[in-house]
């Protein structure tokens, strides 16, 4: 009997090749591809993961010889609404006068080498920048900061700052803080220092200290908001202001 065109469509559709299917490797690959995008621009304009490799800001941030440095997501977002207020912690682009790095890694000579170690800065993997630097804001524009008063206590407008966030290496004491001339800061500018108050190379010394140590406000990056790793360490990086109300 002879067959239906219909029979004859059933019969060969198990022998005909699947069409428009992609491949698994391919769909691996867009998911790869997607997540690596989505993570470079969340990092380049919402939050991204830095290293703290300096001892500069210990111990609220690690990033001590022999320790497991911290990584702390850093809030890109914020400062576009809301100024910088006093005692939180920044991160920014250090200005020309800086010559101290923070962000020891140098980058690599070989161009594969160069782009691994990108990538690795991206995910919080490695340092971002030689030129990246991280410290407590002290002074805001037009305020007077100086060291010290009979306490030992850095002041700011005549009155002393309140730090407890302070870190005194073993064999130091505030005694030992180092002095410098009242520095008016100007406009558009920050007076910034590290909470290893004693291992820091800030707004103090860069540049020769005084108004060249100031940076400017467009340089910051963003601010500190948590310890992300390790995990033994998560928590909020402190922002305690340390200028009295009043």
């Amino acid at each position: 009997m002879a067959s239906s065109p219909e029979d004859s469509d059933d019969a060969s559709a198990p022998d005909e090749p699947e069409r428009g299917r992609t491949p698994v490797w391919r769909e691996i690959l867009y998911v790869v591809v997607t997540a690596v995008v989505l993570t470079v621009l969340i990092q380049a304009f919402v939050a991204r993961v830095y290293v703290i490799p300096s001892a500069s800001m210990e111990r609220t941030l690690h990033g001590c010889t022999g320790c497991e440095n911290d990584r702390v997501l850093v809030d890109k977002v914020t400062y576009r609404f809301s100024d910088i207020e006093a005692g939180e912690v920044v991160v920014f682009r250090g200005p020309e006068a800086w010559t101290t790095n923070d962000f020891r890694a140098a980058p690599s000579t070989n161009p594969v080498a160069r782009v691994v170690q990108n990538i690795g800065s991206l995910l919080g993997l490695a340092p971002a920048s030689e030129r990246d630097f991280v410290k407590r804001v002290v002074a805001l524009p037009g305020q007077t900061v100086m060291c010290c008063d009979e306490q030992h206590r850095v002041v700011v407008d005549g009155k002393p700052l309140d730090e407890p966030y302070i870190y005194w290496q073993p064999g130091t004491s505030p005694a030992n803080h180092e002095p410098f001339a009242p520095v008016r800061v100007p406009e558009g500018r920050l007076f910034v220092m590290g909470d290893n108050r004693m291992n820091s190379t800030d707004s103090r010394k860069q540049g020769g200290g005084g108004v060249a140590g100031t940076i400017p406000i467009e340089n910051v990056i963003g601010k500190a908001r948590y310890i992300v790793f390790p995990e033994d360490r998560w928590s909020v990086v402190s922002d305690h202001n340390p200028q009295p109300l009043g």
